[in-house]
This record gives structure tokens, sequence and C-alpha cells, in this order.
């Protein structure tokens, strides 16, 4: 299963290329080495700044396996921590909310926003016992723009490097500047693998969506991997497609910030390992994917307006017609993803020839691999 012997065809040109093999979709085995070597070890995605804006907001998330706790402290630094009390373990936070410090609800240790351990009763007597040493264990947090990441290797490359240059060609986004103003979870019976490649290719344009995003009218190329992104540039003439055709006069304001790649057309984005931006002329969106197993994953869709946008009178009317364009889209994303998970569940399951029109699934396959596989 682990042999690099076994993936030959999937490192070869689109042309001549084939798919994972479905056991990478399916084997518990396979996901145990995907966490691994490859979220345990690079830049995984958290979503936007704005889930915990104040002092004290904090959200909670099970991710590969492991609970942890973003929070914003009182002195407004946004911190992560393990979700795990440095007594016996027991998560000290749930869901999310606004706290003034964490209580274990086990034995009543109590730590402040920053992690450390404020107070531990009936510890008294426990010789040599050091609160200082006993804080909750950080995790390194680092954002760029609006976005926050986690990393769980302490020796991993910074986050701008990781970015490479996905900073200098879409920074005219102004991500600082775009407002969170919704944010809906989806518990999808699929392998984040198949979310993943569905979103990255329009091969699946025509059957998929074809009674909403009219597709005959799109033009669109695949560009080059760029390390650890890769894009799908789109060009729409006047429109942005964030909204389906029919709702076009409800259309909101473009950014005025954008230039080069970003203000051609819609930029379909692939932040490694498993996020997609949909980065368009008037907002941004993203789906924010969280494998829960081989078999499901929890899809987070969070819609992104510029500032200025979200100020207008009539933001909350014309925002509703984004909302219908992008839940009609990602519910039938959502049915077929889930459908082929089916599918790949059969013992008859085998690789697959791809299309020309899907050139970023093998790409995505090959940057998996090369961080999935043990060396040699």
């Amino acid at each position: 299963m682990f042999d690099r012997a076994a993936f030959a065809n999937v490192f070869k040109p689109v042309e001549e290329a084939e798919s994972l093999p479905p056991w990478c979709y399916t084997s518990q085995d396979f996901y145990d080495l995907e966490v691994k070597n490859l979220f345990m070890r690079v830049w995984n995605f958290f979503g936007h700044v704005d889930q915990v804006a104040n002092p004290g907001d904090y959200i909670t998330i099970d991710f590969v396996g492991i609970p942890l706790i973003i929070v914003r402290g009182e002195d407004g630094e946004i911190r992560a921590f393990a979700n795990s009390c440095r007594h016996r373990g027991t998560p000290v936070a749930d869901g999310s909310g606004n706290c003034r410090a964490f209580v274990c609800p086990y034995h009543g240790w109590v730590f402040r926003l920053d992690g450390a351990l404020h107070s531990c009763p009936g510890m008294e007597k426990t010789t040599g016992f050091d609160k200082e040493a006993n804080s909750l264990i950080p995790l390194r947090l680092e954002t760029f723009g609006c976005f926050m990441f986690i990393n769980f290797d302490n020796d991993a490359e910074s986050l701008i490097d990781y970015l490479g240059d996905f900073p200098e060609i879409m920074g005219s986004y102004n991500l600082d500047n775009l407002r969170l103003v919704r944010k809906l979870e989806h518990d999808v019976p699929c392998n984040w693998k198949v979310h993943i490649e569905n979103a990255m290719e329009e091969y699946h344009l025509p059957m998929v969506h074809q009674a909403t995003l009219n597709p005959k009218d799109m033009e669109h190329s695949a560009a080059p991997t760029s390390e650890n992104w890769l894009d799908i540039r789109e060009h729409h003439d006047n429109h942005t497609r964030s909204l389906l055709m029919e709702d076009l006069e409800h259309e909101l304001p473009h950014i005025p910030t954008l230039e080069g790649r970003a203000a051609g057309g819609t930029n379909y984005v692939s932040l490694n390992p498993s996020t997609m931006l949909g980065m368009t002329l008037d907002s941004v969106w993203y789906l924010e994917l969280q494998p829960q197993g081989p078999h499901r994953t929890k899809v987070i869709h969070g819609a992104l307006f510029p500032t200025e946008t979200v100020a207008r009178d009539d933001f909350e009317e014309k925002v509703q017609y984004y909302y219908k364009r992008w839940d009609t889209t990602l519910g039938e994303d959502n049915d077929i993803s889930a459908l082929q998970q089916r599918g790949l569940s059969s013992p008859f399951a085998r690789s697959g020839r791809l299309s020309h029109l899907e050139p970023l699934v093998p790409e995505l396959a090959q940057w998996w691999l090369n961080r999935i596989l043990p060396e040699g």
C-alpha cells in the first residue's frame, strides 16, 4: 500500500495519468499515515479571525483526532492550545463562546486565556508540583491577512514561507479588510480528498451543476502548481460567478484594490492540503475541509466581503442572493462527493484515467503523496 511503485501512474502527465487507487479514500491505515505525515507537519487552515473577534472569544475544534482551542487573549493576541487539561486530559472547553478563563469540568483546574495555569485546588500537598510547568500546551498559530493557520510541527517553516508567492499574486484582495459574514458547517460522508478534488476540477460542471452554473459560457485554464498552492483561473467577461445568472442584477460592488490576475476574473485556489478559496471580483469564500476519518469530512463554508460592502444599507438584502448560489452549488457538490465515496468503497473500484479537463487532480495527488509516503 505504501510502496511508491504503486502510484507510478499518478505521476504521469494528465493525458496519461490515473487517479489515486480507491483505497486511498477508504483505508484507515492510509488515513492514519495522512494524519502522521501530512496534517501533523503542514500549515492547516482554520478560517477567519472574526471567529474570535473580541478578547475572550474562543472556538474549539476536533481536527484529525486532536481537540484544540483557538482563543483571543486579553492582550488581543490569537493563540491556539491543545484542548486537554494538564491534570488528567479532560477538554477544558467545548463549542464556542466568550470567557474570562477555561475551567476544567472534571477537577476544577483554571487556565487563563494565555494558557497559564491559574489555580488547581487540591494540589497543595503534591510534592514538587510546578504550576508554570502545567500550562495548556501551546500550538503554533500564525495568520495571513484575515486567515488563521495552525502547524503541529514546531520545526516546520514559517507560514509566509509555506505560502510562497500566494501573498504576492493574490494580495490585492486586501484580505485584512474582509469580514466574515456567514459560516456554515456540513457533515459529508466522503473522504476529504474526494471533496477537494471536486472543487479543483471543472469537468463535472455540465453534469453536476447543469441547472445552476450555465457552464457552456465559461473559459478556464489550470495554472501551474506554485509549491503549496494551485489555481484554476477563470475569466467571465462582465460577471464574477458569485451569483447565479438570473441574479446578476443584485451584484455587490467589486473590490477596488484588485490588480493583475485577481482583477481578471474568478480564481479558484487550493491552499494545500485541504482548503479551497473562491476569490471573486466582489467577495471571497472558502471551503475548509476538516477530515473526520477516511469516510467523513466536515465541510465549512465561509463567506467574506469587504468592510465597506458589509456597511451598505442594501447588503443584507443583496447578500441573500449570494447565499442562494453558494448553498445550491455546495449542496450539489456535497451530494456528488457522497455518491462518489459510495462507489469508491466497492471492492471492484479501480483507479481511473483522467481527462485533460481535470489537470489539477493529479497535481493534488502528487503533492499529497510526496508528503504522505515514507522516504525511500
